[in-house]
C-alpha cells in the first residue's frame, strides 16, 4: 500500500456524478494533549499539480514545507481550526469534524473528499469518505500537507510562550518529555483538560489541595 501513490481517481469520479468545484479534505491533531485540531481543503488545479504529493506523514518536515510552498502557490487553500475549548467541550472527533466543515465552507465547495471513513453532519455539499484518502487521493494529499504544516507551526510559536514541553518537537502529542513536564511545570491553558493525562493532573492537584 505504502507504494501507491496518490491520484486524481476520485476527483474524476466526483466531477463524471456533476460536481464542479472537488475538494479535498484532511486534519491533523487529534491525538495530541496540546493545542488545537487544524483541518484543511484545497481544490487542486489538474493542470497544476505539485511533484510528489503524498501522504504527509510519508514526507521530511523540509519536503513538507516545499510541498506547502507549492500547493498554496498553485491551488484554492481553506485552512480552519477547532479550539481547545471547543475540543473539551464537543470531544475530539466532532471538534476534528467542525475544524473539517469551517475548511470546506472556506471553498464553497459542491462535493468533498473526507480522510477516513466518517463524514462531517455538517459540510453542506456531498461528500465522500476515504479510507487512507491522504495515500491514494491527490487533494487529500495536499490538504495532509497543508493541515501538517501550519498546525506545525502553530505549535512552535505556542512552544515560544510555553517554554520546556518541547512542543516545537513534538506538537504537542504525549511523548515521554511532554509528560514529564506535564507533571513537573503543569497544566498550560492550551491543554485539553478532556485527554486524560491532564485531566489525571489536574485531578491530582485538586485532590491535593482539597
Amino acid at each position: 500500500m505504502d507504494n501507491v501513490l496518490p491520484d486524481f481517481t476520485h476527483e474524476m469520479a466526483a466531477r463524471a456524478r456533476g460536481a464542479l468545484s472537488v475538494v479535498g479534505v484532511d486534519e491533523v491533531g487529534r491525538g495530541p494533549l496540546a493545542g488545537p485540531v487544524t483541518a484543511c481543503a484545497v481544490r487542486l488545479d489538474p493542470d497544476r499539480v505539485p511533484k510528489g504529493l503524498r501522504d504527509s506523514k510519508m514526507l521530511t518536515a523540509a519536503r513538507r514545507e516545499e510541498l506547502y510552498l507549492e500547493i498554496v502557490e498553485v491551488a484554492e487553500v481553506s485552512v480552519a481550526h477547532a479550539s481547545v475549548e471547543e475540543i473539551d467541550s464537543l470531544n475530539i472527533l466532532r471538534a476534528s469534524h467542525l475544524a473539517m466543515e469551517r475548511a470546506v465552507a472556506g471553498l464553497k465547495a459542491d462535493h468533498a473528499l473526507i480522510d477516513g471513513n466518517l463524514i462531517p453532519r455538517g459540510l453542506g455539499c456531498g461528500a465522500t469518505a476515504i479510507i487512507r484518502g491522504d495515500a491514494l487521493c491527490l487533494s487529500i494529499a495536499a490538504a495532509s500537507i497543508v493541515a501538517k504544516v501550519t498546525r506545525d507551526r502553530i505549535m512552535v510559536d505556542l512552544a515560544q510562550q510555553h517554554p520546556g514541553y518541547g512542543w516545537e518537537a513534538n506538537a504537542g502529542y504525549p511523548t515521554r518529555a511532554h509528560l514529564e513536564a506535564l507533571q513537573n511545570l503543569g497544566v498550560t491553558p492550551w491543554h485539553r483538560r478532556s485527554f486524560k493525562p491532564v485531566h489525571n493532573i489536574l485531578y491530582q492537584v485538586i485532590s491535593v489541595s482539597s
